[in-house]
């Protein structure tokens, strides 16, 4: 299927469930937002890192309709929501400016959307409400490592903004759009369903470009637009392991806490010119490790040479240098495997299968980790033996089915 007929799919399937839940009316306007693959620069975001990832065609999108309605001291924004996933009865949420999050951690997808929704209450006038009737449909696989909740939360916000006008983003004047739709949208998650996650999965999802990766900076959050040097001969096959994770428990949020831990280790020895683990040198990681302990330092140590490691394979993108890049992801999967303890038997078997295939430069876990999903740079005449290899290969030594595919940089939240 071609990436825009899989767009055309999931509109399709939405309105279709639209018109079923919502007395067989017409929605009025679409949304989409894609998933994505972080080429390198892996639980880098949350310490003010770099980042560097692609917007790829896994998207979700948001039909339905929605307009501005007027606001009473007992009545405020009307929600009512249908998706794909669970397409019963429709859920219907009401959010007023003063709804607090949810204290406990409370998971249903409904608070992506609802989380969303609470960021841009401040845009409108006082008297002023929303009323939205949206039917949700996505392909990002779910807990695969690809940002289908960022995906959700985007589209979600550029339908909002679509209906809003000229009041979206009056709350924050001055701010590029893509760039203040991910803060919000990273807001949203942290908040309301409780994942202390940074803000590259939204932030690639709002502003993603065709034929491009953004190098993120996450401390000022600003991106840099980066090009492929000759990038026809060169491919990015993704390989999901479908062991899936949840961000927002197990292990991830432990990592965040190792971090701030290894972080506050460090400016006690150093002072405050170390504000995040962005700001520590490798040097520094080193002459502090008895007081960091052996695990944070290894923490530090996978931040830190991680944030060098993705600076570097900017400039290799561009300079074309496939072996340096390569070389900069397979240690970047080492990192991860071994100083952050992120990756699985698993997700290991599939990049050292990848590595060793011909025409492959390198292989690295991709996402949050735990599972998920490997991203392999591969020349583009070996792509189909890859994937062949590693389907193979996976079900014959560890028994399990794998997903392969093969995919390039798209663009960002759209309305269609």
């Amino acid at each position: 299927m071609s990436q825009s007929s899989g767009i055309q799919k999931l509109v399709d399937d939405a309105t279709a469930l639209y018109k079923a839940s919502y007395g067989d009316a017409s929605p009025t306007m679409t949304a989409c937002a894609p998933g994505r693959v972080n080429l390198i620069g892996e639980h880098t975001d949350y310490t003010g890192g770099f980042v560097l990832p692609l917007a790829i065609h896994y998207s979700t999108v948001v039909v339905g309709s929605g307009r501005l309605v007027a606001a009473t001291s007992t009545a405020g924004s009307k929600i009512s929501l249908v998706s794909m996933l669970s397409p019963g009865a429709v859920e219907v949420r009401e959010i007023t400016r003063a709804t607090p999050p949810p204290a406990s951690l409370e998971s249903h997808w409904t608070l992506y959307v609802v989380g969303v929704v609470a960021q841009y209450l401040a845009d409108l006038p006082d008297d002023t409400a929303f009323d939205l009737q949206l039917s949700v449909a996505g392909n990002v696989p779910l807990g695969g490592g690809l940002s289908s909740s960022a995906s959700l939360e985007v589209a979600v916000a550029r339908f909002l903004e679509h209906v809003m006008g000229d009041h979206a983003f009056s709350a924050s004047p001055g701010v590029p759009p893509a760039k203040e739709r991910a803060i919000r949208c990273q807001r949203a998650e942290n908040l309301w369903c409780h994942s202390p996650c940074g803000i590259m999965d939204q932030y690639i999802s709002s502003a993603g470009q065709e034929a491009a990766l953004l190098l993120i900076d996450c401390t000022t959050n600003n991106f840099t637009v980066v090009t492929m040097k000759t990038p026809n001969t060169l491919s990015l096959v993704v390989t999901n392991s479908h062991v899936k994770h949840d961000i927002a428990g197990g292990e991830y949020p432990v990592r965040v806490a190792q971090c701030k831990a290894a972080t506050e280790i460090l400016r006690a020895v150093y002072g405050d010119t170390i504000v995040t683990l962005r700001n520590a040198t490798l040097e520094q990681v080193e002459a502090a490790k008895d007081q960091l302990g052996d695990l944070h330092y290894r923490r530090a140590k996978h931040v830190v040479t991680e944030n060098e490691r993705t600076v570097q394979a900017k400039d290799a993108l561009e300079q074309g240098d496939w072996a340096l890049l390569g070389s900069l992801m397979n240690a970047s999967h080492d990192s991860m495997r071994d100083d952050y303890e992120t990756s699985c038997t698993e997700i290991d078997f599939l990049c050292a299968t990848a590595q060793t295939h011909e025409g492959v430069y390198g292989s690295r876990l991709t996402g949050g980790g735990f599972g998920g999903c490997t991203v392999t740079l591969v020349e583009t005449s070996q792509v189909e033996s890859l994937m062949a290899c590693l389907m193979k290969e996976y079900k014959e030594k560890l028994d399990k089915d794998c997903v392969c595919f093969e995919t390039s940089p798209g663009p960002g939240a759209r309305m269609l």
